[in-house]
């Protein structure tokens, strides 16, 4: 059973897809947005634990979501990756270095993907954590970081195996090209 909501917010179904393919199966409940709107809506209800964000987005801009989120306090303590595939497009609105969120510039890898979330998970705690109740709750965000850990050490396999495959797959296609060279040469 999941125990860990992750927010997919991209008007590309193919990211949405190959984000939840680099996840490892049950352990995270991945919940999709195909606009910021829709996306902020469904940060307000789901609580997720993490949020990957794209940065340009109809209807709501992932800069007006980034925005929105850090009106609320009990929202901008989610760990929060920002995507784009081009950086600049961030920088023009935030400058680096990013001090409360991780960016992965698209096309990104498995690898560079978990690298992102940790990195998220990290900044995330240099804002100050509130409870329900409006206390400190530093307690109850070190139970779920561990279990996030663990999560992550379970993605780091995941990753190495995707990257193993990747790497034969790379090594049949340089044959298969080879070959083909051979028979059109």
């Amino acid at each position: 059973m999941p125990n860990q909501k992750i927010l997919v917010i991209d008007d590309s179904k193919v990211i949405r897809m190959r984000v939840k393919d680099m996840l490892p199966e049950g352990n995270f409940e991945i919940i999709e947005a195909k606009d910021g709107l829709e996306g902020f809506n469904l940060i307000r209800t789901e609580n997720p634990n993490l949020i990957m964000l794209d940065f340009l987005l109809p209807k709501m801009s992932g800069w007006e979501v980034y925005q929105a989120i850090q009106k609320e306090k009990r929202l901008r303590n989610i760990p929060l990756v920002l995507m784009s595939g081009r950086k600049e497009e961030v920088t023009d609105k935030l400058p680096e270095p990013f001090e409360y969120f991780a960016f992965v510039e698209k096309p990104f890898d498995g690898g560079q993907l978990v690298d992102a979330i940790r990195e998220a998970m990290v900044k995330s705690k240099k804002q100050p954590h509130l409870s329900p109740l409006g206390g400190d709750s530093s307690d109850a965000n070190a139970v779920d970081t561990s279990a996030m850990t663990a999560e992550i050490e379970s993605l780091k396999s995941k990753v190495e195996k995707i990257e193993k495959n990747m790497e034969q797959m790379r090594k049949q296609i340089n044959q298969l090209i080879s070959f083909i060279r051979q028979k059109f040469s």
